[in-house]
């Protein structure tokens, strides 16, 4: 089978030729359709994620695909059942092995496309909005990165959820991608933007999402209503924010780090009650998945650049064929 590959740290990933693997117990293999890309892959190529794992490993951390093969002990799937899969590893290749307990059965409605980028996305989101964040009907959400993969998810939430979502982000052409997910009010970061005055501007908001980091984090605190709760996704601007902690005490602000993929381990029925609903609101109508871009898995790395260079929005997604 033909698997993308990372060899050593800070090297090119290759194409490579692997054997097919067989199942442990608890695993099941699938024959993989699509693999959705996100801003941990680059991470992981530099060693700069904290799950990265050893090399050499193929990259990929979210797939969809139809289960070819069941591990001994495996109950509740089936050969030939569509599923996506949170694999932490393993993704950008033909065929894939991953914990049984990491695979969720997928509506049949729902495209492998859409499926393979469905879960790390939404799910964090989900579980940023909801558990974490307690957002509520009425408020006000602010959004940074709002066109990125987990940005525009939690716009989409949001917006179901009956918040008043403000998004940020890069240029008219992805202010329109959010305004169209449900966004109602729209901030270009680009450009002369006066972030602080904008976000002063805006009245006060009690939840901010923020996969981007500084200088627009630190920006953004100071539009925290007093009991506000500002959530930290990640730093895709590449600055880890410092929030100073006088702000934080008169205002009675919460600061609360969202790590989506842990709970796997210290807390599994959080995402799985998460994952249930998401695919319920999906098989409703209620989700629509954003992918801008679909290519062949021989074009990885330009898939890759796609994500590195903001030329993208929503969801990158590499195919399998076949």
């Amino acid at each position: 089978m033909r698997a993308f590959q990372l060899s050593a740290i800070d090297t090119r990933p290759e194409l490579v030729d692997l054997p097919v693997p067989d199942p442990a117990p608890g695993e099941v293999r699938l024959k993989i359709a699509a693999c959705g890309l996100n801003f941990a892959d680059l991470l992981m190529a530099q060693g700069l994620y904290q799950d990265t794992p050893p090399t050499p490993f193929t990259m990929g951390i979210e797939v969809a695909g139809t289960v070819d093969a069941l591990g001994a002990g495996v109950t509740g799937l089936q050969p030939g059942q569509r599923v996506a899969a949170f694999a932490g590893q393993g993704g950008l290749a033909e065929y894939g092995v991953f914990p049984a307990d990491r695979c969720v059965p997928i509506p049949d409605a729902m495209p492998f496309e859409q499926a393979a980028g469905f879960v790390v996305t939404y799910g964090t989101s989900h579980v940023g909005l909801t558990h974490r964040a307690r957002l509520k009907k009425g408020e006000t959400l602010l959004v940074l990165g709002a066109a990125g993969g987990v940005g525009l998810t939690a716009v989409e939430i949001g917006a179901r959820m009956g918040a008043k979502v403000v998004a940020v982000a890069r240029g008219a052409e992805k202010l329109e991608v959010a305004r169209a997910a449900g966004a109602e009010v729209l901030i270009d970061s680009g450009g002369d933007t006066d972030l602080k005055a904008a976000f002063k501007g805006l009245g006060g908001v009690d939840v901010i999402y923020d996969a981007v980091g500084d200088p627009a984090a630190s920006a953004a605190l100071r539009a925290l209503r007093p009991e506000g709760r500002f959530v930290v996704i990640g730093f895709a601007g590449g600055k880890v924010p410092q929030f100073p902690a006088n702000i934080l005490l008169v205002k009675n602000i919460d600061v609360i780090g969202l790590y989506w993929g842990a709970y796997a381990g210290f807390a599994p029925q959080v995402i799985e009650a998460s994952l249930s609903e998401l695919m319920g609101w999906y098989a409703k109508g209620g989700l629509a998945p954003h992918v801008s871009h679909t290519l062949p898995l021989e074009q990885t790395a330009e898939a890759m650049e796609l994500m590195r260079s903001r030329k993208s929005t929503g969801k990158v997604v590499i195919t399998m064929g076949g």
